[in-house]
């Protein structure tokens, strides 16, 4: 008799890999569900897991380092900021710029010679008396 291969679904692995990020232990999990392979769960657990093996990353810092960093994080915001402002100022001056564009053709439509003085080479003449 064959041994069977088991196949588990990606949406059963997520909810193995999401009751060991809340705290259940790898043994249980394996009693609980069937799972025979010895590092089954932690592949899943590193495939699938948004936290990863339970660790948690704790950065030491200086002082000195620490307000460097505030002030770097400061300096961003501002020029995030300054971006904007500078974003807003081109889409206005192309908004204006299009418009004067659009004027412009119009004021050349309007002063266009006629037909019949371009055809002919002379203007015509009229009397104004």
């Amino acid at each position: 008799m064959t041994k069977p291969i088991k196949r588990y679904s990606e949406a059963f692995k997520c909810e193995v890999v999401a009751e060991y990020e809340a705290g259940a232990d790898v043994s249980s999990l394996q009693k609980k569900y069937g799972i025979t392979g010895g590092q089954t769960i932690q592949g899943w657990v590193k495939k699938y897991g948004t936290q990863g093996l339970r660790t948690e990353v704790v950065r030491i810092q200086k002082a000195d380092e620490a307000d460097r960093v505030r002030e770097l994080e400061k300096q961003v915001k501002e020029l995030e900021q300054a971006l904007g402002k500078v974003m807003l100022e081109k889409l206005k001056l192309e908004s204006i710029l299009e418009v004067l564009q659009v004027n412009e053709s119009d004021v050349v439509k309007k002063n266009a010679l006629p037909s019949s003085v371009i055809s002919s080479g002379k203007p015509n003449k009229r009397s104004t008396k």
